[in-house]
């Protein structure tokens, strides 16, 4: 009982400020038929936190207003392929109806709300019986979204009627949706929010190493670790300051993260996750920073997930030294210890900086789900997939000033096999032989789809396990329909 309490203020904490977040975006959305419903600057609108978006490029079609909530798949629609789907708000998931939409032929979907937002009661028509909405509804997955490879965005009650309007009285409706990111110069500086035991980002970390050594010196990337207040979130330390959640945190309730097997008593603790977080910040500091690169951080990860990651290994300090002298890594285990201890350590009551800038940037960014990517400071929607970031970073270069790796692989179909190979796309006659190409990317998809299953199925438990969809406070926060 003791367990599930905290746990779920952890959890809830972080999902309430999430609205805010989801109000930074990278798209646009323009309306150019009809000329009278036409823009400027664009409308209003949040994106979904799963699918796909086209960094760097734009969707303009036409647009269908579904009539029907798109809760169970259409099997003979009538709709001309390419267009955009214009979909209402309710009856189901916003994950069910974008998959739906995908399934009919949709290159986008906006989905119309069918709710006034509080904040917009004066320029917001009611529809009759209903109230306004205090807060945001937020395009969230169901943790069933990986398969979601369009975009899809929100538009506010009053700005999504009027274009029903124009849709049921049988005009044409012509709208743009645009994923762009600033582009100042030739370098980028990118951001990924985790956790160690962040099973949705696990196989991102293991593979994207290849493509952040080919970026080079041109991409800067700045790794944090996602934890948790325990003073002022979690209500972990008492008033004498002493913890009073048990294994969720280090430095007397100070610092705290969810334990990811459920079980305060067994297994990886909350205590062990920041434990694991502030070391790999350490190793950050010592062989990353400097250059923005960091391949022996990035080669640290990758070998404490092939060899640590279990329940019984992740918070044995043997494990961690076997993974530090591998020759792929070759990392100093004493300096590592030495700088967590410089900087705070994990025992006494007072700040660690380190941890305590973790916390500090996650408010100032209003970081409310993770993983998260940013690239120049924009953040990047959809699930963390090697393709997604790698566009996404690409797209971040002023033109004509983009690393090789990007105007040799961003328009490739197998952006993570050109990556792997210096360079060289499948299929446009400039690659490796067809056999050792077919036989390589046997074995990746072999090995990664058994990670990431397990990652999948472990990480669908346990959102299940911390969050039911049936407690009230869960729906106030984050609606996902």
């Amino acid at each position: 009982m003791f367990k599930s309490v905290a746990m779920k203020g952890l959890v809830a904490t972080a999902l309430y400020v999430s609205s805010a977040a989801a109000s930074k975006m990278s798209s646009s959305v323009k309306v150019y038929l009809p000329k009278e419903l036409s823009r400027p600057a664009g409308y209003d609108h949040r994106e979904a936190l799963f699918g796909i978006p086209p960094y760097g490029e734009s969707i303009l079609e036409n647009v269908i207003y579904a009539n029907h909530d798109m809760c169970y798949p259409i099997e003979k629609s009538g709709w001309k392929a390419p267009f955009i789907l214009l979909v209402d708000r309710g009856g189901c998931t916003f994950v069910q109806k974008v998959r739906n939409a995908q399934h009919a032929g949709a290159t986008a979907v906006i989905i119309a709300d069918n709710r006034c937002q509080c904040k917009h009661e004066k320029i917001c028509r009611h529809e009759s019986n209903q109230v306004c909405e205090r807060q945001e509804p937020i395009m969230a997955d169901d943790e069933s979204g990986y398969d979601i490879t369009i975009p899809s965005v929100l538009m506010f009650k009053q700005d999504a009627d009027p274009i029903k309007a124009a849709l049921e009285d049988y005009k044409s409706v012509r709208m743009e949706l645009t994923w762009s990111l600033p582009n100042p110069d030739s370098h980028v500086e990118w951001y990924l929010w985790t956790s160690p035991t962040d099973y949705m980002s696990s196989e991102f970390n293991y593979e994207f190493g290849v493509a952040v050594e080919a970026f080079g010196g041109q991409a800067s990337f700045t790794p944090n670790m996602y934890i948790y207040d325990g003073i002022t979130e979690g209500k972990c330390r008492n008033a004498e300051g002493k913890s009073e959640c048990y294994t969720l945190c280090t430095n007397e309730g100070r610092y705290c993260a969810a334990d990811p097997d459920l079980d305060l008593d067994y297994g990886i603790s909350g205590a062990d996750v920041v434990a694991e977080s502030l070391r790999r910040l350490c190793i950050w500091e010592l062989y990353g920073k400097d250059d923005g690169v960091g391949m022996k951080y990035w080669n640290y990860v990758k070998e404490f997930i092939n060899i640590c990651d279990t329940s019984e290994l992740f918070m044995k300090e043997d494990c961690v030294k076997r993974v530090m002298a591998k020759d792929t890594v070759q990392i100093d285990y004493d300096a590592v210890d030495q700088c967590a201890y410089n900087h705070g350590g994990l025992e006494r009551p007072e700040e660690n900086d380190l941890l305590q800038k973790q916390l500090d940037e996650k408010e100032a960014n209003e970081i409310a789900i993770m993983p998260a990517v940013y690239v120049n400071g924009v953040a990047i929607r959809g699930e963390l997939q090697f393709a997604t970031v790698f566009k996404a970073i690409c797209a971040g270069y002023a033109p004509g000033t983009e690393p090789r790796i990007c105007t040799k692989c961003s328009n490739c179909h197998e952006e993570k096999a050109c990556v792997v190979h210096g360079g060289k796309c499948p299929g446009d006659g400039a690659t490796v032989g067809s056999s050792t190409f077919v036989a390589s990317m046997a074995s990746l998809v072999l090995v990664f789809s058994g990670i990431g299953a397990s990652y999948y199925i472990r990480r669908q438990r346990i959102m299940k396990e911390q969050v039911s969809p049936k407690d009230s406070y869960y729906y106030e926060l984050v609606d996902f329909s």
